[in-house]
């Protein structure tokens, strides 16, 4: 609701709807009266509108945009009956003005802001744009460049930068309220006209027709198919061509084709989807209700490689004191060198800089070579390479060393927690925290648990996942677990098709249209091809434990391909070495160009192979890519090692670059249809039926048999029938 109370000549009209003073339509009809009454009284003769409990608002509840007559709609008189006040409107910004809460600031005649609130229109992040009059208000108050900017990102911005801008006409660090209500009684009987921002025309932008060309090409590059961004271009491009009536009205028809969008859908699912892995569960029972976190007060990180200097970038950031550990001060020194540089590089893009870091101080930060400075540690995280013997060793000396109630964790991208847990002498305590790279920058953490990882530790893996700014995700222990082992048939089916005909760059190109980042073989240049090649060596795959006779196409009866060994014993390791699929202008080289001499070693290829080239169209690479990656979360589901598809949709959207516009790869088959990648895959299966990942999972059978049930009620579907799976 909204409470109105009049003190002197200024009405004070309180957004009241806790936690974060969401505009329902009951706050709105609260605001709308408040305002009737104000203006109503002639006593009154001024208006303040501030929001309870420090906070403005954070706009309209997000769970109202599925409702079929929007809040928007709703939203956008309420602004304009602000604006159109004949007494002066001063809004008090706390904590944050965001979405509709900035539209209805936008609608005052003066805005005030503490010095910690934050400002911003993030509609965009749920594919829909501001639609209560904010693309046309905003250009008005700061300018085209700055508002598209602000519009199409969604980004907050601190009050600091919107008085630069000139959102807010003054910021203060002692009573915000107070100050609004001194401000309004010092511009009573003031002319409103000036201040009203749909009066204003647009500021001039030399050539604005070019500048705009320029921001929507960026705007364009940077979406990567997602409508969202182009349409608030559009939006704003609006205000600097027509009346603010008519741009209000073009805003209004771009909102709705949003709306109806099946991006938004998606996005919204997203939002969603990223809250409720949240809400953990393991098939044993434990819980995030029952389970509670140990607190983390200091914290250590064994290996300051690639992954080992990310983490503790990301420790250092989150405040945790931790001390860093190498086997010898050789690759110390190297690892603490590289760290600093990292954390000179963070500050620099901090408020504050490096005092707020503080990581020149030893107690915060220490690096040492010496185990025993690990005694008091809280949670250790293992992030040396991935080397089963190795991990067990470490582990071995962390249970005779660390206190009794320390975490152990273990960075590992598909090594097995319960083998490795099984190296000491508390296995209740181990649990896998697979970080990505580079750590300090990528969301995701997928948690492990092993067949012992209490439940108290895996609620302290995601209050750190937490602490450290990250979406944690709760899952069982298989190889890959979730990410890598859906990962594995996606790459699998990229390199089959550069067998049957295709290019790497087809295939990159086809996966990137569709949204992806970055395509499977571009990806794979840049993690480097010699990991890979180093796991299928321990797996006995290739190399020199290879069975002597093995056919150079088939592994325990299985298709498989050499091309990836090959290309590794060519020396060819990817960005690295300037060569890998693609070719680099440099070792370490970005640019990624075709190289003949590739085309022309595959072409050998299949002729030593006798495979017939066949030109392999867009359909094709993706579906085969997508539906085997697909087909392979299903089987995850079906064994209960994610306990939802959110939680595989959040992992691919937050650790492996799946676009975001299409929720996540069980979302995206939920819309394409059960039945159709059913269809598919058994179509592609029949034509390689030497390939396991392509035979539709028998989850994904039955779900398509009981006819396409929505996503929400998969899972309801394995419980009654998982005797029979």
């Amino acid at each position: 609701m909204a409470q109105y109370a009049r003190g002197s000549a200024v009405a004070v009209i309180r957004l009241r709807n806790p936690p974060v003073n969401a505009l329902s339509r009951a706050v709105l009809q609260a605001l709308e009266d408040g305002l009737k009454k104000a203006d109503a009284d002639p006593s009154v003769k001024a208006v303040m509108i501030c929001g309870e409990n420090g906070k403005f608002s954070a706009g309209a509840d997000i769970r109202g945009f599925s409702a079929p007559k929007r809040l928007g709609g709703a939203l956008g008189p309420v602004v304009s009956l602000i604006e159109s006040s004949e007494k002066p409107v001063v809004a008090a910004i706390e904590g944050v003005a965001l979405g509709g809460g900035l539209e209805v600031a936008l609608g005052c005649h003066y805005r005030i802001a503490h010095v910690k609130a934050r400002m911003g229109l993030p509609e965009v992040t749920l594919g829909l744009l501001p639609g209560a009059e904010g693309t046309q208000r905003l250009p008005r108050l700061i300018g085209v460049p700055a508002a598209l900017d602000m519009i199409t990102t969604g980004k907050h911005i601190p009050a600091t930068e919107a008085l630069k801008l000139g959102l807010v006409d003054e910021i203060v660090e002692e009573n915000t309220i107070e100050a609004a209500i001194r401000l309004a009684n010092k511009v009573i009987g003031q002319p409103l006209g000036p201040r009203r921002l749909s009066l204003k025309p647009v500021p001039k932008v030399p050539n604005m027709e070019a500048f705009l060309d320029e921001a929507l090409a960026k705007v364009k590059r940077q979406a990567r198919g997602c409508l969202a961004p182009e349409l608030c271009f559009q939006a704003v491009r609006a205000a600097t061509q027509s009346p603010f009536a008519d741009g209000v009205r073009r805003e209004r028809e771009l909102f709705q084709v949003l709306l109806s969008s099946g991006q938004a859908q998606a996005l919204q699912y997203a939002f969603f989807a990223e809250r409720a892995v949240r809400r953990w569960a393991t098939p044993g029972g434990a819980s995030w209700s029952s389970a509670a976190p140990q607190p983390v007060r200091r914290a250590a990180v064994i290996g300051l490689g690639t992954m080992g200097r990310g983490i503790v970038t990301s420790l250092v950031k989150a405040n945790i004191p931790l001390v860093a550990l190498e086997q010898d001060l050789e690759n110390l020194n190297k690892g603490r060198k590289a760290v600093m540089f990292l954390l000179e590089r963070e500050a620099m893009k901090m408020e504050g800089g490096a005092q707020v870091l503080d990581f020149h101080n030893p107690a915060r930060l220490q690096f040492t070579v010496d185990f025993d400075l690990l005694r008091d540690v809280d949670l250790v995280i293992e992030a040396v390479f991935e080397n089963m013997a190795l991990k067990k060793e470490i582990f071995h000396k962390l249970s005779k060393i660390c206190k009794p109630g320390a975490l152990l964790c273990t960075n590992t991208s598909a090594l097995n927690i319960d083998e490795i847990a099984s190296a000491t002498n508390r296995p209740q305590q181990v649990i896998g925290t697979h970080f990505f790279s580079p750590a300090h920058v990528m969301r995701l953490l997928e948690i492990i648990y092993g067949r012992h990882t209490s439940p108290t530790a895996i609620a302290t893996a995601m209050q750190l996942a937490t602490a450290l700014k990250k979406v944690g995700v709760v899952v069982g222990n298989c190889f890959g677990f979730v990410g890598n082992r859906m990962m594995f048939p996606y790459v699998q089916q990229a390199v089959f098709l550069l067998e049957e005909g295709s290019r790497p760059d087809a295939v990159d190109q086809a996966l990137e249209d569709f949204g992806f980042k970055i395509g499977p073989f571009r990806m794979s240049d840049l993690a480097g091809l010699d990991v890979g090649w180093r796991s299928r060596k321990d797996q006995g795959l290739t190399g020199p434990s290879l069975p002597a006779g093995t056919p150079a196409r088939q592994r325990r009866g299985q298709r498989y391909s050499p091309l990836p060994d090959l290309l590794c014993e060519h020396g060819r390791f990817g960005q690295k070495t300037g060569k890998g699929w693609y070719l680099y202008e440099k070792a370490g080289g970005r640019t990624a160009t075709p190289d003949p001499w590739l085309l022309n070693f595959l072409s050998q290829y299949r002729d030593t192979h006798g495979i017939q080239t066949r030109f392999i169209d867009q359909e094709e690479i993706l579906e085969r890519c997508l539906f085997s990656l697909i087909n392979e979360g299903f089987a995850i589901l079906a064994e209960g090692i994610a306990s939802g598809p959110e939680h595989l949709d959040v992992i691919y959207i937050n650790g492996y670059g799946w676009p975001k516009h299409r929720g996540g790869p069980m979302f995206y088959a939920s819309t394409v249809g059960l039945p159709r990648v059913l269809a598919k895959l058994q179509k592609y299966s029949e034509a390689h039926p030497d390939v396991p990942g392509l035979q539709p999972s028998a989850f994904l059978k039955k779900l398509a048999a009981v006819g396409n049930p929505p996503l929400k009620e998969w899972m309801s579907y394995l419980s009654q029938q998982s005797s029979k799976l």
